[in-house]
């Protein structure tokens, strides 16, 4: 794809848009929102427990890197005036199918600087990313499982180690590296865990128990989302936002609660203390997209139900006489979206908010926005 914004814009002074989302249902709108802006803002939850973030979890004690690591690719610029090599660097995962001495020996060859995709990257900035995998094998636990390892993860998992576990600072090199075209922050940098008590009392501990992708889907709608410190603690914990990321808040032009895992992607974001109170501070539009097709975490709930739960999980933090339009302005509903649950119109109206009804379907079959239509809506919106 192109990354050459049409000569009328000028994406270096193109509004600041907030995301509240932490997930990778993002990647196509930001493929090509930053073609229009490169001035977005997207807060990610660290709370991932499944796939190669939660060994790096498990064995370091540390927040989850899969997610930040997909925002940033995904704002990444991806022409040769960006960095494309550092860009399939981090998109490479290490076979499933090797033996233990096949992906030691794979990592070494990257750590010295001698893998296909490696020779590639500018030797200084090859040198820097092969300290940092050195910083993270030295640190490797002797069990640790490489196959399907993300090389992205271990990267900035070394580089979290070398920098003293300062996740801001391993963002901010990777997003120079990178020519990343937008600012990502993780929420809060802490080793926590998400915690949802269903309806019928059950509880569930852990991210990957509520998406429905490697574990079967939830049986009965959430009941109530938080915090706890370990999968083994059902007590629930207290973490106050990054200040960075409460800076980006006061500063947006607009923010969005956006498509993704409902829960534990754009629920989960809320939950740090600050966050709502940010929000309700902040004088800027704010507006919600309903996911369309299914999402296993929204298990009995429609359109409405879900701006009522994003309303009291804002009010939590910033208060419950809070006013709603200073949580919520507009709601976004794609003409031609296939929703599990017919959005009650005139219900969300009825809250003060506008519902704003747009062509946002692309040529593709699925329920999946069009990032184009997408993106020129949220600039317009501004």
């Amino acid at each position: 794809m192109s990354n050459d914004a049409p000569d009328s814009q000028q994406p270096e002074t193109g509004p600041r848009i907030l995301f509240l989302s932490g997930g990778t249902a993002l990647r196509r709108l930001c493929r090509r929102l930053k073609l229009r802006t490169h001035n977005s803002a997207h807060l990610i939850t660290p709370f991932d427990s499944g796939g190669s973030s939660a060994k790096l979890r498990e064995a370091f004690g540390m927040l989850s890197l899969g997610d930040l690591r997909n925002r940033l690719m995904a704002l990444a610029d991806e022409t040769a005036r960006g960095n494309p090599a550092i860009y399939k660097l981090f998109s490479y995962r290490l076979p499933q199918d090797l033996g233990r001495e096949g992906l030691q020996a794979s990592l070494e060859q990257l750590i010295a600087g001698d893998h296909s995709l490696i020779v590639k990257v500018d030797k200084p900035v090859r040198r820097l990313i092969c300290t940092q995998l050195k910083s993270f094998a030295e640190n490797m636990p002797g069990d640790f499982d490489l196959r399907g390892a993300s090389i992205g993860n271990l990267i900035l998992a070394g580089s979290y180690l070398h920098s003293d576990r300062n996740i801001d600072s391993v963002i901010d090199l990777y997003s120079r590296l990178a020519e990343v075209r937008g600012q990502v922050r993780s929420i809060c940098d802490a080793d926590l865990q998400l915690a949802a008590e269903l309806r019928d009392g059950t509880l569930l501990i852990g991210q990957h128990r509520l998406t429905g992708k490697t574990q079967p889907p939830i049986q009965n709608p959430i009941a109530r989302l938080y915090l706890t410190s370990s999968g083994h603690d059902s007590e629930p914990v207290t973490i106050p936002a990054s200040s960075t990321c409460l800076d980006l808040i006061a500063d947006a032009d607009l923010i969005c609660f956006p498509m993704g895992s409902f829960y534990s992607s754009v629920i989960a974001n809320l939950l740090p203390l600050g966050v709502g109170q940010a929000i309700a501070a902040a004088d800027c539009p704010k507006l919600f997209i309903p996911n369309t097709g299914l999402d296993p975490e929204m298990l009995g709930l429609s359109p409405l139900a879900a701006v009522e739960s994003l309303i009291r999980y804002v009010r939590a933090d910033a208060g419950a006489e809070t006013a709603v339009d200073r949580i919520l302005n507009r709601v976004i509903l794609c003409e031609a979206g296939d929703y599990p649950m017919a959005p009650d119109i005139q219900g969300i109206e009825d809250l003060g908010l506008e519902v704003i009804r747009l062509d946002l379907k692309g040529s593709r079959p699925g329920p999946e926005l069009d990032g184009e239509k997408l993106a020129e809506a949220l600039i317009n919106l501004t």
